[in-house]
């Protein structure tokens, strides 16, 4: 594809993602989360023999989703991949460009896991081969990415420590000509989540700052405690989009908190695919997959209660 095309390609997916009357569906679970991800599935542990088994049978779930009618309804606007799912193939094409057939726009997931606890939060592990894999992502026509923290604690410092990482990687990622999903994930389960939310508010928008004028950035945050608490991030000019995960919440309880949120979409990953069995027929795995989508995607056109 020449330049002009690739440009041409770029700016229609960054209105799909500004624009898009939809949601982000997160089919990225990693290594470490695959075997959990495959018992979800009804794919017990025994049942591969190596690394490159798990990881065929969690491609072919992934390649079903892709590839089901309810999937390209358009309502499904992004999906973010995994390194190896963006490698392989989906009836016979690279995985990005058989999203982009399904009108959905490929997000990579970049971050190689997370440090251990300090300050109440963790850190992303260094990520020495990242321009070697945004050039590979950009060449298969991926357009964002996405990278995880987490914060457990209303602990200044360490979120201050998080949010200054997410905009040094998002820096690179914008040099690439991508656009980066910033994911600074405030556990649930805190004893200190509301107070962790405002903290990180008030970083993320100090940071936003900085970002030069002309670039934007994605959020993917969680929920908050507060109903809108995150609209000044949904207004802010350099925020292409805020999108939400479920981050442990059932499906109904995450759609009604992102219902209360205005502007904010839906990027769903176990809320998602929580009903889907490997054992299903095309039609039921189409149906029920049609049913969290409609869900989902009904709580994204929201415009807060």
């Amino acid at each position: 594809m020449n330049a002009t095309a690739t440009a041409s390609r770029h700016d229609e997916m960054l209105r799909k993602i500004e624009q898009g009357q939809g949601f982000i569906a997160a089919l990225d679970q990693s290594g470490g989360s695959t075997p959990k991800a495959l018992k979800g599935y009804g794919i017990e542990e025994g049942e591969w023999g190596s690394d490159e088994e798990m990881f065929g049978l969690i491609h072919a779930m992934r390649s079903r989703i892709i590839t089901s009618p309810s999937f390209g309804s358009g309502k499904v606007i992004g999906a973010i991949l995994f390194e190896r799912t963006m490698e392989g193939t989906v009836d016979g094409k690279p995985t990005p460009q058989a999203l982009i057939d399904q009108g959905v726009v490929p997000f990579i997931k970049i971050d190689k896991g997370l440090e251990e606890e300090a300050n109440g939060v963790q850190l992303m592990k260094p990520m020495p081969e990242l321009d070697a894999l945004l050039i590979r992502a950009k060449g298969l026509g991926v357009f964002g990415t996405k990278e995880r923290s987490v914060i457990n604690l209303a602990n200044q410092a360490g979120i201050a420590a998080v949010v200054a990482q997410q905009f040094e990687v998002a820096r690179q990622v914008l040099a690439h000509g991508m656009v980066p999903i910033i994911e600074p994930e405030v556990n649930i389960k805190s004893p200190e989540r509301d107070a962790a939310d405002r903290i990180l508010l008030a970083e993320i928008l100090k940071s936003l700052d900085a970002i030069p004028e002309g670039e934007r950035v994605m959020l993917k945050l969680s929920l908050p405690v507060e109903a809108g608490l995150f609209q000044p991030l949904v207004d802010h000019p350099k925020v292409l989009r805020v999108v939400a995960l479920s981050g442990g919440f059932s499906r109904a309880d995450a759609c009604i908190e992102l219902a209360k949120n205005s502007g904010m979409i839906a990027s769903f990953s176990r809320a998602l695919l929580s009903d889907l069995r490997a054992q299903q027929s095309d039609e039921e795995f189409d149906r029920t997959l049609g049913t969290a989508i409609d869900e989902i995607h009904s709580a994204s056109v929201a415009r807060g209660l």
